[in-house]
């Protein structure tokens, strides 16, 4: 009976998740001291957002251009 209003909760809770994660591997190159520790913090980062993108595209049935 609450399937319906659980689901956008978790995709508040994904969203959610994604974003710390990036916040804490863009803090974690910042603080690193090691240059190659930096460049693999930094793709990492770059990885996380491109995938919080399309999950918030999926969500909201953009992706239907492909289709």
């Amino acid at each position: 009976m609450e399937a319906e209003p659980q689901r956008p909760k978790r995709q508040e809770d994904a969203t959610s998740a994604l974003n710390a994660a990036i916040t804490a591997t863009s803090i974690a190159g910042e603080v690193s001291c090691i240059a190659p520790a930096k460049t693999l913090f930094g793709s990492v980062k770059i990885l996380l957002e491109q995938i919080r993108v399309c999950f918030l595209l999926s969500c909201n049935d953009l992706l239907q251009i492909y289709i």
